[in-house]
């Protein structure tokens, strides 16, 4: 059982929380402005507690055999969950972490501890300004996670934005990221014609209820030049204590609808979730 106490901090973006996993030795759940943000099990690096992460896990568990050792940028820090997924599944890959909120990996950094021999390299900076500044052609995998509370802010909703990301990608990189809406879907088709505009490939992860219209909850969406392997994504997330559909093709297509890509100008967050959508998963 955990007996370690919970730990509060101001930072620079909110008040963060770390608290223990009664049930789990060295596992910690992290808060900001109370809403779940990432859960890091020090002794088991690669457990993903949450849905959606694990939804990211599968993709990154695909992208290339198993093992390969992968450069990867993350904008978006939280605990590191998964940074430290890649350094357990994949060693010796190569990451970097952009999380704007440089108390938050402060806090992180003091009561999380990495991985002993993890390439792992922080950076408190703006995702988007990090981004514009990253060189071309310099990673395997861009993994956005990015969330101001419980929003995907403005300016990393745009076409701009997309541009930037699939120039910093190499030819045959994958893009990945955890977005979250309800029917009618506005802000998660604008994403995805964003997207398409710039990627050969899409494909959307997420459970059937939440694509279904139902309930507001999180989605995956991936993006390449070359074919996604979505049938080995099928299986992993049908196997999902919670199971989830992979769309793609003709079917993510109609999804799409006559939905338009964002202009920088037109930009505006996320949805705001309602009360208790992002639970523990």
């Amino acid at each position: 059982m955990n007996e370690a106490i919970p730990v509060t901090r101001v930072t620079d973006h909110g008040t963060a929380k770390l608290m223990p996993d009664v049930d789990r030795k060295r596992a910690w759940l992290l808060t900001v402005d109370g809403a779940p943000q990432s859960y890091v099990d020090l002794d088991e690096p690669a457990h993903l507690e949450f849905e959606y992460a694990r939804r990211l896990g599968h993709v990154l568990d695909t992208v290339a055999e198993p093992g390969r050792p992968l450069d990867v940028l993350h904008l978006g820090g939280g605990a590191l969950t998964l940074p430290r997924y890649l350094a357990a599944t994949r060693p010796g890959s190569r990451q970097d972490v952009v999380e704007a909120d440089g108390g938050l990996l402060e806090l992180v950094a003091e009561h999380l501890p990495l991985p002993e021999g993890a390439h792992i390299v922080t950076h408190a900076a703006d995702a988007r300004a990090w981004l514009a500044a990253a060189p071309a052609d310099s990673a395997d995998v861009l993994v956005a996670d990015v969330f101001g509370g419980s929003r995907v802010p403005a300016h990393l909703t745009s076409v701009a934005y997309a541009r930037e990301a699939e120039r910093v990608l190499r030819a045959d990189g994958v893009y990945l990221a955890n977005l979250a809406d309800a029917a009618p879907f506005a802000f998660l088709r604008s994403q995805l014609a964003g997207f398409a505009t710039l990627f050969e490939e899409l494909a959307l992860i997420a459970e059937p209820g939440v694509l279904r219209g139902r309930r507001f909850g999180n989605a995956v969406l991936v993006a390449a030049h070359r074919p996604l392997d979505t049938a080995g994504l099928t299986r992993l997330t049908a196997a999902d204590v919670f199971p989830a559909r992979v769309e793609h093709g003709s079917a993510l297509r109609d999804f799409i609808g006559a939905a338009r890509p964002v202009r920088d100008e037109d930009a505006v967050p996320s949805p705001v979730p309602p009360d208790g959508a992002f639970g523990i998963g």
